[in-house]
């Protein structure tokens, strides 16, 4: 039975904290039990911690920005770092992929005038469609997004596998590590994402100057991009096959 360890970055009183939970649970087809839960704001994980689970999740932030900081940021950095060093299998969303960018020594910057909302197009580029775990996304997907950060630079020697009309880094790995990162999101559907919003109302308003209601109208399913977690967790299953295999 597959382990998860997801690091979240979300006030107690977030209402979002479980249902983030379930989303992955429900990409990844396994009971919500399987997912640990380790509260970035109170600390770091331990590597015992890393090394008890199959794999590392990250997702979005309710009220944390990696481009604004504060006290909390650098030690979170520092355990973005550590998976990365421990090539501990990874894939994170949104403010993972934020994380992970400026860790490694990308940059993120917020900028509203690239804030992306609801159901965005994204297209693969030649490195993405050559890719094993993206190829099967097709030239171009629509993918559920919800942010205002976003990265402007990748860092060293990570491989872009995405962008958008508005944002050219939407996806990236690391040449020779199991760490994937999508500024979309993969663990979200269109009523996951709805159900998001709706515990934001403001959020809406302020990126797309929206009704809630008519935002919910254009917002469609997102069938390719809900496949690539569970498609993630298959790639490692049958690597760590062909691994033990070679032992």
């Amino acid at each position: 039975m597959d382990s998860f360890l997801l690091l979240q970055v979300r006030n107690h009183d977030d209402p979002m904290r479980q249902q983030e939970v379930d989303c992955f649970a429900r990409a990844f087809q396994c009971d919500p039990r399987q997912i640990l839960v380790h509260d970035l704001l109170a600390g770091v994980p331990t590597v015992r911690q890393l090394d008890a689970v199959d794999m590392v999740v990250l997702g979005g932030s309710g009220d944390y920005s990696v481009a604004e900081g504060g006290d909390w940021l650098p030690p979170v950095l520092e355990a973005m770092r550590e998976l990365f060093d421990l090539s501990k299998p990874t894939f994170a969303s949104c403010w993972g992929f934020q994380a992970l960018a400026k860790a490694l020594g990308g940059e993120v910057v917020t900028d509203l005038g690239r804030a992306e909302l609801g159901t965005v197009e994204v297209f693969l580029t030649d490195e993405g469609l050559a890719d094993p775990l993206f190829a099967f996304l097709g030239e171009r997907f629509l993918a559920p997004m919800g942010h205002q950060d976003c990265v402007v630079e990748l860092p060293p020697g990570a491989i872009r596998l995405a962008s958008s009309e508005l944002v050219s880094n939407q996806a990236f790995r690391f040449p020779d590590k199991p760490i994937y990162c999508t500024q979309f999101h993969p663990e979200l559907d269109r009523h996951a994402l709805l159900e998001r919003v709706r515990a934001y109302p403001k959020y809406v308003e302020s990126i797309t100057g929206e009704t809630i209601e008519s935002f919910a109208a254009r917002c469609q399913e997102t069938p390719k991009s809900n496949q690539l977690l569970g498609r993630f967790l298959r790639h490692l299953r049958s690597h760590a096959g062909t691994a033990a295999n070679r032992v």
